[in-house]
């Protein structure tokens, strides 16, 4: 696992060079954001202990396999740490796989995986975890959410945007870099969440794959217009 410190506060950990998940450092403990794919728990909890700090909060932007897939063990090796996620999101993980009547999209896309530990927070859109607010941000996946840190502004996007291959919004497929955009459940709704984002001023911009990204807005508003084909 790569593990980048990208701020005081912010630490990327990295699966097979383009799945990531990130730890935010709180004055009580760490704030893991996302869990990488499955059998990663050992080494999200080793890059725990070398910044010296136990993990407290347990997030995730979405339900997708990639980004849930260490949550169960993690849960287990962390019987003290709380789990969120959204209420959408949370109904994947307990095994749910249908669209809701009024959410867009032929079918939900993406693999998911079914745990049995039910989450301690529900978290929606305003909420704070930690230094962590929540901002609802769906299409990707219908219940999706990103996180700024109130703190220097530093925003995780999840699976909005990716930056492998450039900048670049997943209600679109990228060639260079296909998956997240193929995971995609309702690529018009991902798109009003990806210019959400692009509204909100950033100092940097971390994502589920990809590299971080400085001052992200400018190439976020890029993206957007690739996306629409201006």
């Amino acid at each position: 696992m790569k593990i980048q410190q990208h701020t005081d506060n912010l630490t990327q950990l990295t699966r097979f060079g383009c799945v990531n998940a990130y730890l935010v450092r709180e004055e009580d403990g760490l704030t893991l954001v996302d869990t990488t794919v499955k059998a990663s728990a050992k080494e999200i909890l080793a890059a725990a202990e070398q910044l010296g700090s136990p993990i407290r909060r347990i997030i995730l932007t979405h339900a997708h396999a990639d980004h849930s897939g260490s949550l169960q063990a993690l849960i287990e090796a962390l019987p003290d740490a709380e789990y969120g996620v959204s209420a959408r999101e949370a109904r994947f993980l307990a095994g749910e796989r249908t669209l809701d009547n009024g959410e867009s999209g032929k079918k939900l896309k993406g693999g998911f995986i079914t745990i049995e530990a039910k989450p301690d927070l529900l978290v929606a859109e305003g909420d704070r975890i930690g230094s962590l607010e929540a901002i609802s941000t769906p299409g990707h996946s219908p219940g999706h959410l990103s996180f700024i840190d109130v703190r220097d502004r530093s925003l995780i996007a999840g699976d909005v945007f990716t930056t492998i291959a450039g900048v670049r919004s997943t209600s679109r497929i990228n060639p260079l870099f296909p998956f997240a955009g193929m995971a995609t459940t309702d690529g018009p709704t991902d798109l009003e969440s990806a210019r959400k984002l692009a509204g909100i001023e950033s100092s940097l911009m971390v994502v589920g794959h990809g590299r971080m990204i400085k001052d992200p807005n400018p190439a976020m508003r890029t993206a957007i217009e690739r996306a629409t084909g201006l």
